[in-house]
């Protein structure tokens, strides 16, 4: 999570600015499943260039809401209130939470609730009037290695994109008390009772050669594709993951030039009537 979260904090930096910028003096705002505080460390900023307020970060995981909180309050100088709160959106109220938000941000959240919809309107229950729900939620698929790798069949990356949706689908129907989602995320966003819909992408582009930050954030990517993939995939690609994944193989990932990020998030957006 630190090492994308690194990899990604220009990009997030921008966003969250963008989203700050037409908040009211000294705003609530709410980081939704804040992990090790990706977004909340440029929220934190945004807020304190906005002149302060208040930034609610919300996590199920201890280690990893201390963890942010700790990386947060160090952008703050004292203009921004940090409060963390342990919780799991899944089966608590977020307006128990901290009342009225002006804001409130969830990557990569949502769409692993049991019942999606049910858990944006939670969301949209804890807004202030006016106040907006950004949800980055989707974008195009995030591409790190070349299409001929010199191991195994080439398009090894397509084929672990196509295993990695199966294992998604799987996911989602062995979920317990799991509600299909069948709309897009601005109908979505509709039905949960927002208005103003917008959405707009954010790219974080590493281009090969790249820094060995990349390639160890590659390593943890590839790793978690190979967990996550190996049952869907064909024997002869799980031995090619084995030897880009060995830091004693020649084709080692975390040892290769060609390795690149090139990510595409989208943001979806929409304000309580």
């Amino acid at each position: 999570m630190r090492r994308h979260g690194s990899l990604q904090a220009e990009a997030l930096s921008s966003v969250a600015r963008r989203l700050v910028a037409p908040l009211p003096d000294s705003p609530v705002v709410m980081d939704v499943g804040c992990g090790a505080g990706s977004m909340s460390v440029p929220l934190a900023a945004a807020l304190r260039d906005h002149g302060g307020g208040v930034l609610v970060l919300v996590d199920a995981t201890p280690e990893l809401l201390d963890a942010a909180c700790t990386a947060a309050r160090a952008e703050t100088d004292g203009a921004v209130s940090v409060k963390p709160v342990l919780a799991d959106l899944a089966t608590e109220d977020p307006l128990s939470f901290a009342g009225p938000v002006e804001l409130i941000w969830g990557s990569r959240v949502i769409h692993h609730l049991p019942d999606q919809l049910r858990g944006m309107k939670r969301l949209v229950g804890a807004l202030a009037p006016g106040g907006w729900l950004a949800l980055a939620e989707g974008g195009l698929e995030t591409r790190f290695l070349p299409w001929d790798l010199g191991v195994g069949s080439p398009g090894l990356q397509e084929r672990l994109a196509a295993a990695r949706a199966s294992w998604f689908v799987s996911m989602r129907e062995n979920m317990t008390g799991s509600v299909r989602l069948p709309v897009g995320w601005n109908v979505a966003l509709a039905d949960a009772g927002l208005g103003e819909i917008s959405a707009f992408s954010f790219v974080v582009d590493h281009p090969a050669p790249a820094k060995q930050l990349v390639r160890d954030w590659a390593v943890d990517r590839l790793t978690w594709l190979t967990e996550i993939t190996g049952a869907h995939l064909h024997p002869a690609d799980r031995d090619a993951l084995r030897r880009l994944l060995n830091p004693s193989d020649s084709e080692y990932v975390g040892a290769r030039e060609d390795v690149f990020l090139l990510e595409t998030d989208t943001v979806h957006v929409g304000r309580r009537r």
